[in-house]
């Protein structure tokens, strides 16, 4: 290493050749780097679809779900399975382990599933896929008063032109029915022409082919042969015939039902402003360029709108870019008046020239990062350019350390080529362990798993990028740049009032700091309790709650999206009822802050809303974040309170965050038997209402409804009916008969055969219904059946093959440690001894944390050990690398007491800043350390060695926190709403730099004092054992 760090001091032209190749790597590879707001990571979730028409929950579950749960249980990468049984459908969930290949196990599902021969024979073909997960970049909206077709005809158009346009490749529409062909047939035309619907759906199958019949090889070629007749339209179906009668007549479907193209016997509300309207989506995909994809889509818009027709209205309703835009403008704002305040503090305390050169690496390093970061898959977004600015002070440590001593060392040996060597050369090993323990205090963010973790990664190599450039840079070459540096002999009026400051700094260290430092190693034991009584105080704050933790920080959003699951059987009035309620709570909003609000100033611009039986979902999109003092938090709590209660809610989530960080508190019940399931759901839900904290209490088991049962009666079957056949003419009636799949643009259409609408929707046409015996008999359906009303159970949920259900309570987030305490003291132990067989685990974000912690400490216990034993080797002491890594936990309290004072929640970003913050002072401390065992080899005593290495250090690291500090401190400063989530990291920081100060002068130092103390005291001891030892030999060889 040393002989490297001459060369390159010596061969400028080699130094520069390498600062200009990084310089311009990086550039290349920002220019081709992809560009998202937050990055996309990989979801380790496969979903497996299987439709059973007319089944039952109970009847998915026991013969499509449960086969499906043992074919996979076996798996040795399935980390949990989660299912749900409904009406004629079945979805099965299936977590891998985050380390397994995807691929891999996307195939073995899939080869598992084609093993399954159990299956009903009337089931659709299983669809197995992997999630994606993706975020909405764009949203267009049609909207109007026009009809239902023309305004999906004019969506399939936008979606097609659309999905042309750069990064633009997955679009998806919302807020449309499915066409659809249904004839309809009514009983009255079915018993006059002696019809079944079994008949009818024949006939269209068979006049609406197209099959290949064959080659016809002649002299001049092959003639291929093809019967084809596709009925297209409402027309075409009416035409078919179905029966020709002995008297030359022709029954047509015509005739006898009514054919409808139109849409789902679906009930469907999507609204933007009131109106009718569809919405278009267009997603991310993996590393696209979404300023790109944006610009491409804003010019699209403006050329398209001109063409529509009167009464259609179409409007980019959001484009999350501009959250890109705003945040990357604002972090770089940030980044670059930090660098020109760190210059600024650089150039009044070193030269001129130590300061460019020493900024002028930092952009370096920066540059070096952008190589690394496509090469790992790390994208440009606002995570990985806030990992520059979290990485700064360590980056500006390394230059600052090794510039001041080769500027020491030129004012000493006259300067030169020799100089630069020789400064670098003496604080190399330090700043090479520095930088070494820094990345292993980031390594464990690369090793976590989990997808709400995964995107730290993107942070994390940024981190590490920067750091290994620094490296190279401070080495190689800065003392290039600083090997012709000379004492100063003619200076200006800014190199005296640079000097001037520069003594003063030393002549503080010296006269001020000095007698200080010695008291404190004097009384280190003092010392020592002062700053543990101060990390303990640290400790209380949290266990306390007076500083609380959050898992994920809250990433606010410019929009608020408000979903109520309702259960099955809800009707659609009692949907549409809820939207009106969550409408008129959002014409609140404005007038509730109005007081806040300037004149003509608004908070919501649009609001967009999906309404069906089960579901209610509403959009508001308020003005950005930059232009509004008002924060989606406030707005959104204030939304979710003038909402009020919805009782029969099965779920009701409000989200006002990119990341969905709500603080509800989720309880995951399990059970066999789903009696006793509800039972201990009813029990808890009913002890979480009992807490006033708690503003809504829902489950996902409350869809039980009453239900017809059909029962046959005595003697039905003499009749030549059983409750197959019975329950598929039923079937045909009321949910209907697929004839056949039309193909259209945009997808399949059903062919539906079944009775009228108006048939279909009342109880009443039961009393008229008549089944048809195989022998061609009419039979009232009365006759032959019993109709009893029944609970019946609309959804089964299961995990890890049992029953399951979740309870979730909305609460603020101070209060769910509390609530949580209080639960599984007081009520937990009884509850379980009243619900034998039911078992229970936190879900939501607490299940995340649970797993999150578990790991993130076995892994930086890890991290420790590898630290210390890095130290340890490079130093040969097992106690010093105690003394220099005390940084890490007093950067934890001074994290804490940063969070405290600014009256902020830590959360996963803030230890980010902790480890950052440990790297920065960690580095000073190994400075510091080595310099005073440089001054002990040359016989100065240890306490003295302790207190003129901190004195001679004072400089530097004064300068890393100043410069630290202050470049963070626009980002501090910064009351904008889009960088409130990386606050704490920013806090975390400042505040472990600004009390690791402290620490390194004078907590280190009365250390260094403590194990000198420590290795008298272990030297007498084992001087008096050896003694001892010693003298009983002699004593022995006397006795002889």
């Amino acid at each position: 290493m040393n002989s490297l760090i001459a060369w390159f001091a010596r061969n400028t032209v080699a130094a520069n050749m390498l600062m200009i190749g990084i310089i311009l790597g990086g550039m290349l590879s920002f220019m081709s780097m992809g560009k998202e707001v937050f990055p996309t990571v990989p979801v380790n979730f496969m979903g497996i679809t299987v439709t059973w028409p007319g089944a039952s929950p109970k009847e998915v579950e026991e013969q499509i779900i449960i086969r499906i749960e043992d074919a996979l249980a076996d798996m040795h990468d399935v980390e949990s399975i989660r299912s749900t049984a409904g009406e004629g459908f079945a979805s099965v969930r299936v977590e891998s382990n985050p380390k397994a290949d995807l691929a891999d196990f996307l195939n073995e599902v899939k080869a598992r599933m084609d093993g399954i021969s159990g299956f009903p024979r009337d089931i659709e073909p299983p669809r197995v896929e992997r999630f994606k997960a993706q975020d909405q970049l764009l949203g267009i909206v049609l909207y109007g008063q026009i009809d239902e077709k023309i305004l999906k005809e004019y969506s399939k158009e936008v979606r097609d032109q659309v999905g042309k346009l750069p990064g633009a490749a997955d679009i998806r529409i919302a807020g449309t029915r499915n066409e659809e062909i249904s004839i309809e047939l009514s009983e009255e035309a079915m018993r006059r022409y002696g019809l079944t619907f079994d008949e009818v759906s024949a006939a269209v199958r068979k006049s609406s082919v197209d099959l290949s019949g064959g080659i016809i090889k002649t002299a001049t070629g092959e003639v291929p042969l093809r019967a084809r007749n596709i009925a297209k339209d409402q027309d075409d179906f009416n035409n078919i015939i179905i029966r020709q009668t002995a008297d030359g007549g022709t029954i047509r479907v015509g005739d006898v039902a009514t054919v409808i193209d139109g849409f789902e016997d679906e009930d469907l509300l999507s609204r933007m402003d009131g109106e009718p309207a569809v919405l278009i989506m267009i997603q991310t995909t993996v590393g696209m360029n979404v300023v790109e994809t944006s610009d491409a889509v804003h010019k699209w818009v403006d050329e398209y709108k001109p063409t529509l027709p009167e009464g259609l209205k179409l409007t980019l309703w959001w484009d999350s870019s501009d959250n890109y835009k705003s945040r990357l403008s604002t972090i770089s704002w940030s980044a670059l008046s930090g660098l020109v305040l760190v210059f600024l503090i650089l150039i009044i305390s070193l030269r001129p020239k130590v300061a460019i050169w020493v900024t002028l690496g930092i952009f370096t390093a920066y540059m070096g990062a952008f190589i690394v970061m496509p090469a790992n898959d790390v994208t440009l977004n606002i995570l990985s350019m806030f990992g520059f600015l979290l990485v700064l002070g360590v980056v500006v440590d390394d230059a600052i350390v090794i510039g001041e001593s080769i500027h020491h060392e030129a004012h000493v040996s006259g300067g030169g080529p020799d100089s630069a060597v020789i400064g670098t050369q003496l604080v190399a090993k330090p700043v090479f362990y520095a930088v070494i323990t820094t990345m292993l205090a980031f390594m464990p963010w690369l090793l976590l798993s989990g997808i709400q973790v995964q995107f730290t990664r993107h942070i994390t190599i940024t981190i590490l990028g920067a750091l290994a450039f620094s490296l190279i840079e401070a080495f190689f070459i800065l003392p290039a740049h600083l090997s012709k540096m000379k004492p100063r002999v003619h200076m200006g009026r800014l190199s005296l009032m640079q000097k001037r400051i520069a003594d003063s700094i030393v002549n503080f260290a010296k006269n001020t700091y000095r007698p200080f430092a010695y008291k404190a190693v004097k009384n280190r034991y003092v010392t020592a309790a002062i700053f543990i009584i101060g990390f303990a105080l640290a400790i209380t704050l949290t266990q306390t709650g007076r500083v609380n933790f959050s898992f994920m920080p809250e990433m606010e959003n410019d929009m608020i999206q408000v979903r109520i699951t309702l259960p099955q059987g809800t009707t659609f009035e009692r949907s549409q009822q809820i939207w009106q309620q969550i409408s008129d709570a959002g014409d609140t909003i404005d007038p509730h802050f109005k007081d806040q609000l300037k004149e003509d100033e608004k908070i919501i611009n649009h609001y967009f809303g999906f309404v069906s039986p089960t579901e209610v979902e509403a959009y508001y999109d308020l003005e950005p974040s930059d232009v509004r003092e008002i924060s989606t938090k406030d707005v959104g709590n204030y939304f979710r309170t003038a909402i009020g209660d919805i009782p029969d809610a099965e779920e009701v989530k409000l989200r006002y965050t990119f990341n969905d960080s709500s603080p509800d508190l989720d309880f995951n019940v399990f059970a066999n038997d789903m009696e006793t399931l509800q039972a201990a759901v009813a029990d808890l839900e009913q002890k979480l209402m009992t807490f006033d904290e708690i503003y809504y209490v829902v489950n996902n088991i409350k869809s039980v409804n009453e239900e017809l049962h059909i029962e046959l009666k005595p003697g039905a079957e003499k009749m030549g009916f059983n409750l197959q056949n019975v329950s598929r003419q039923v079937r045909q009636a009321y949910y209907g008969d697929e004839a056949q799949r039309l193909a259209r643009p945009g997808g399949d259409v059903k062919v539906m055969v079944r009775y009228p609408l108006q048939a279909r929707r009342s109880l009443d046409s039961l009393q008229d219904f008549y089944l048809r015996s195989p022998d061609g008999n009419e039979v009232p359906l009365m006759s032959v059946v019993e109709l009893k009303l029944a609970p019946g159970i609309k959804r089964i949920n299961r995990r890890d093959r049992m029953r399951s259900a979740w309870v979730s309570a909305g609460l603020p987030d101070s209060a769910r440690q509390d609530i949580q305490e209080d639960l599984d003291k007081n009520f937990f132990p009884e509850w379980e001894e009243r619900h034998p067989g039911v078992s229970r685990k936190l879900g939501g974000q607490a299940e995340g944390q649970a797993k999150f912690l578990q790991e993130v400490v076995s892994l930086y216990l890890m991290a420790f050990f590898a630290m210390y034993a890095v130290i340890a080797i490079a130093f040969r002491s097992y106690f010093l690398p105690l003394a220099i890594m005390t940084a890490i936990p007093f950067a934890y309290m001074g994290s804490v007491f940063g969070h405290y004072i600014m009256d902020m929640k830590m959360a996963l970003f803030s230890f980010f800043g902790i480890a950052a913050a440990a790297g920065v002072v960690v580095n000073d401390n190994l400075v510091l350390v080595d310099y005073a065992n440089k001054l002990k080899e040359k016989g100065v005593d240890a306490y003295h060695s302790a207190v003129e290495a901190a004195t001679a250090r004072f400089r530097p690291i004064l300068l890393t926190s100043l410069t630290t500090i202050i470049g963070l401190m626009p980002l501090m400063l910064d009351d904008s709403l889009q960088l409130q989530d990386l606050k704490p990291t920013v806090v975390s920081l400042s505040f472990g730099v600004f009390f690791a100060f402290f620490i390194t002068l004078f907590f280190v130092p009365a250390l260094y004092g403590i194990g000198e103390d420590i290795h008298s005291w272990t030297g007498e001891k084992w001087r008096r054992i050896k003694g001892w030892f010693k003298g009983e030999e002699a004593i022995d060889q006397a006795a002889e």
